[in-house]
């Protein structure tokens, strides 16, 4: 009996995308654990072979006698020299380290005994052939297959090879810059191919003007990029945004070209309008300025013949493009009118009451 498309073949299909989304994810985690376990691996022969070194000349005095030849070489190979490098491979906060060494620790005993002479590479004999948790460079995944390219010269020199040397990854490339495809061997735009053939690629930047090209001059563009335009020779070349009508930038700005591109900029505050930067190119000359043989310089109102500040009382300060009215000394602003401060009239004040009570003031 089939099924009718109701409720049930609806919570069928529910369940099976659900089942497709999570066997995809623990795949995709798989492979991250098994990159991670090559890495701690990696990581503690690297650090076996830094303890290797460290410990060489550790129990030799310095002399050249016989008993200290002696002394040495039981120790190069000895137990104790073992211990002392393995105490050193992982940091203390290092699980996944301290559980690798403390799981296989029988291993290094075994290489260090009676491997190591003819396995002298520790990380190919313990992580790659022993433990299985990484492959040799360029091949990836459990079985160790060959990456894209082949192992020599993975993604054909031009990318990463993804879980190259780990039983994870896909094998698939991630592409150097300048260069795409699945296997690295074609160039995005911006570049051209100066080389190339079925196993080999050699990608070239393209001229600065060129969104694509075929060569490295502004003549071997396929098309320009924006920013540039066609020349009567077929060459790209730079377009001069700052010559376009209407202008590209505001009343108060000046445009300043670039090579496939412009910006604009501030003009000086002395100008209304600019061609360039500097009091010296203003248009006009701004409220405040006034045009001194072609520059435009700050307006002292201050000193003109007309007094600026009109109020008793007050005195001009000019600034830059502009000047203030302030109230002269002893006096201060209240309700628009300069007034005498309090500690003004006081002393005044003071200073008639002693007048009119000295003796000299009966005379």
């Amino acid at each position: 009996m089939m099924l009718s498309a109701g409720p049930e073949l609806r919570l069928l299909r529910f369940l099976f995308c659900t089942v497709l989304v999570l066997l995809f994810h623990a795949n995709d985690a798989k492979k991250k654990d098994l990159k991670s376990a090559c890495s701690t691996c990696q990581q503690i022969t690297d650090n076996f072979n830094k303890g290797f070194e460290r410990t060489a000349k550790q129990n030799f005095g310095g002399g050249n006698t016989a008993w200290e030849e002696r002394k040495l070489s039981k120790y190069e190979t000895s137990e104790i020299r073992l211990m002392e490098i393995l105490e050193e491979l992982c940091e203390t906060s290092s699980f996944d380290c301290n559980h690798m060494v403390e799981e296989h620790e029988e291993h290094f005993e075994t290489w260090w005994f009676q491997k190591k002479t003819k396995y002298p590479d520790l990380h190919k004999w313990f992580c790659v052939e022993t433990i299985k948790v990484c492959c040799p460079k360029g091949t990836f995944g459990p079985d160790c297959n060959a990456c894209v390219g082949g192992a020599e010269r993975p993604c054909h020199g031009n990318g990463d090879c993804d879980g190259d040397g780990t039983r994870g990854g896909n094998g698939k490339c991630d592409c150097n810059h300048g260069y795409k495809g699945e296997f690295c061997l074609d160039c995005v735009d911006g570049y051209f191919g100066a080389v190339k053939n079925d196993t080999y690629a050699l990608c070239a930047e393209c001229h600065a003007s060129c969104k694509t090209c075929s060569g490295a001059t502004n003549q071997d563009c396929d098309e320009c990029k924006e920013g540039w335009e066609e020349d009567d020779q077929e060459a790209c070349v730079d377009v001069n945004e700052c010559n376009k009508e209407p202008p590209v930038c505001q009343e108060d700005q000046h445009c300043l070209n670039s090579e496939g591109s412009y910006s604009c900029k501030a003009c000086d505050r002395a100008c209304a309008g600019c061609s360039g930067p500097g009091s010296d190119k203003c248009q006009a000359c701004a409220s405040g300025y006034q045009d001194v043989e072609g520059t435009c310089t700050d307006t002292d109102e201050c000193s003109q013949s007309e007094p600026a500040c009109t109020k008793e009382h007050q005195e001009c300060v000019n600034n830059e493009g502009s000047y203030v009215c302030i109230c002269s000394g002893g006096y201060e602003e209240r309700d628009g009118e300069c007034v005498q401060t309090q500690q003004q009239e006081t002393a005044e004040e003071s200073e008639e009451s002693q007048t009119t009570s000295s003796p000299h003031g009966e005379l």
